[in-house]
């Protein structure tokens, strides 16, 4: 199977990518490490975080190909997209849609998903190639939204980022969602250093979503 259909059909599978912020690269990757170890393989280091092209490669190095899909999040830019994908990332995610971001991920074939919050712009998006819509941030709509979305554009594969929680993933699923970004409800443990939290949160939140599927 091509390399970026396996990347796409992975994190579909799963339904739960996680977004990893941090102040250092060395708390970047203990989050990360907690997140797979309680089920959550695709992680999505942001670019916010220190050296995360350098996270990104150390990820790669330690865990094998089955245990992980990394991506590189709030990506702004090409010239940060080209960064992130030479450092290994499997996927580019952005917090708004960039064409020039587009075209070099095609390039290379490279999943990519912007960020939209209107119609117009999950349809220029589409056009672009972009392969997940990433409805950002989330908080501002709520599940609702997705299903209104998905009335005119059915073909849509939506993830939201932000406003997800153990609380609401399930109608995130439900009315449409491919997957769930999920940020600080899912790594607020790491502030006083409790990672296992973190693992148990990430099985909680895959748990939920095959739950969700199920119905």
């Amino acid at each position: 199977m091509i390399e970026k259909l396996e990347t796409l059909r992975r994190i579909e599978e799963v339904g739960v990518v996680a977004v990893v912020r941090a102040e250092n690269a060395e708390k970047a990757e203990k989050i990360s490490k907690a997140c797979i170890e309680g089920g959550i393989p695709a992680i999505e280091v942001t670019f916010t975080v220190p050296g995360a092209d350098k996270v990104i490669s150390s990820l790669k190095e330690k865990f094998a190909k089955e245990e992980l899909i990394v991506g590189a999040g709030t990506v702004l830019d090409s010239e940060t997209a080209r960064i992130a994908i030479l450092a290994g990332a499997q996927y580019i995610v952005s917090p708004g849609f960039d064409l020039e971001t587009a075209k070099l991920c095609n390039r290379y074939q490279i999943p990519y998903m912007p960020g939209c919050m209107t119609i117009t712009e999950m349809i220029r998006a589409m056009e672009a190639g972009a392969d997940i819509i990433k409805v950002f941030p989330g908080s501002a709509f709520g599940p609702s939204f997705v299903k209104d979305v998905k009335a005119p554009l059915p073909q849509a594969p939506i993830m939201p980022t932000g406003g997800v929680s153990l609380e609401n993933v399930d109608q995130w699923i439900k009315n449409g969602c491919i997957a769930v970004g999920v940020g600080g409800k899912l790594t607020a443990g790491a502030a006083t250093g409790d990672y296992e939290s973190i693992s148990e949160i990430a099985n909680q939140f895959v748990a939920k979503v095959k739950e969700a599927r199920s119905k």
